[in-house]
């Protein structure tokens, strides 16, 4: 039997009251900005799918305790009855419990959010930029297969090209942060490299971390805080993609947190995505410090990059991707590696579901 969140009945309630306010809210639609008529229509949508499902365990609850109570009865034939429809009811009650345990997640509100996803090398010198180049790629091959937008924000290469000391994407989808949650962590592969001649398996890794977009109105920037800095944007070999200095560098001041962005030809452009991302990384250090006790902060996820940190290991020799968390493993590493997470978030899906 899964075991529901504790206070279970104070939680929903809890919801109830938000719920309410929200509609106090909508119902004054005129006065809202879109952005923020976006965000609670986006949060009603979470708390009302609590709610059916609460609704839906209440009655099989009620349900049982009926059977139950038929069951104990002088009639045989009612009682037979009761008794297999109570091993319905309760199979009922487990996935429903194991739903409701799903959408009351700390992270819940964040699920439906896009993302901002950042690839970084870890231990493993050239190698490791390579893997960090194949895993940025394998995210923007499964975004597109979920029909997501992916936008290019920056990049840093190493020499030749081949491979990114680090890159940083945002994905925006319907879910993108409820299927990319599970990929915060750092990644090992072993395999022999292009450029090694004696066939010795090599041991890298890279760390990723995703963050739910922060909104406009979720964070306060002031502008006397901010310090922006423009440059020119570099592109492969060190020439610039253009003449004009477009890309930006923005420095949170209170914070010392650093944003940029290289990727469009408009400076207007890149200071509104490296504005982006500063609010993103503010408000993930604002929920690190308040909810340290529940929440993988953006540090934890990146951790040291050292090998024996790891989540997942992509072994190129045997064909296996195993991911530790669950102790599961799959073969047809490319096909993987290629855009076909599916079967590895289904997984862990499914595990968080059994774990409650």
């Amino acid at each position: 039997m899964v075991a529901c969140f504790p206070n279970m009945d104070s939680r929903i309630k809890t919801l109830k009251e938000e719920l309410n306010g929200i509609e106090r809210r909508l119902a004054q639609i005129q006065s809202l900005h879109p952005t923020e008529i976006k965000l609670l229509s986006r949060r009603k949508s979470q708390i009302d799918k609590v709610m059916t499902v609460a609704a839906k365990l209440a009655d099989t609850e009620k349900k049982i305790a009926d059977n139950r109570e038929l069951e104990a009865g002088t009639d045989s034939g009612i009682a037979a009855l009761a008794s297999s429809e109570l091993k319905t009811l309760e199979a009922d009650k487990t996935k429903q419990e194991q739903e409701l345990n799903y959408l009351l997640n700390p992270d819940s509100a964040d699920f439906a959010k896009d993302v901002i996803l950042e690839v970084r090398a870890g231990t493993g010198g050239d190698e490791a930029a390579i893997f960090a180049s194949d895993l940025l790629r394998m995210y923007t091959r499964y975004a597109t297969d979920q029909g997501w937008k992916i936008i290019p924000i920056s990049t840093s290469e190493i020499s030749g090209g081949n491979g990114y000391k680090e890159a940083l994407v945002q994905i925006e989808g319907e879910g993108a942060f409820s299927k990319l949650r599970w990929e915060r962590g750092v990644h090992r592969v072993q395999r022999v490299p292009e450029t090694e001649a004696k066939g010795r398996i090599h041991t890298s890794t890279a760390t990723v971390a995703v963050m739910p977009v922060a909104e406009s109105i979720d964070v306060e920037i002031r502008q006397e805080d901010l310090r922006i800095d423009v440059f020119h944007s570099g592109g492969h070999g060190g020439q610039s993609v253009n003449t004009t200095d477009s890309a930006v560098r923005i420095t949170h001041l209170p914070t010392g947190t650093v944003a940029t962005c290289q990727t469009e030809r408009s400076q207007t452009q890149n200071k509104e995505k490296a504005l982006a991302v500063l609010r993103t990384r503010i408000l993930d250090a604002q929920r690190e410090k308040q909810q340290q006790e529940r929440t993988e902060s953006r540090r934890a996820q990146i951790g040291g990059a050292e090998r024996s940190e790891k989540i997942r290991t992509y072994n190129f020799p045997q064909d296996r991707i195993t991911d530790h968390r669950i102790n599961e493993s799959w073969h047809h590493i490319q096909a993987i590696l290629d855009g076909d997470l599916t079967p590895v978030i289904a997984a862990l899906e499914a595990a968080e579901l059994k774990l409650g």
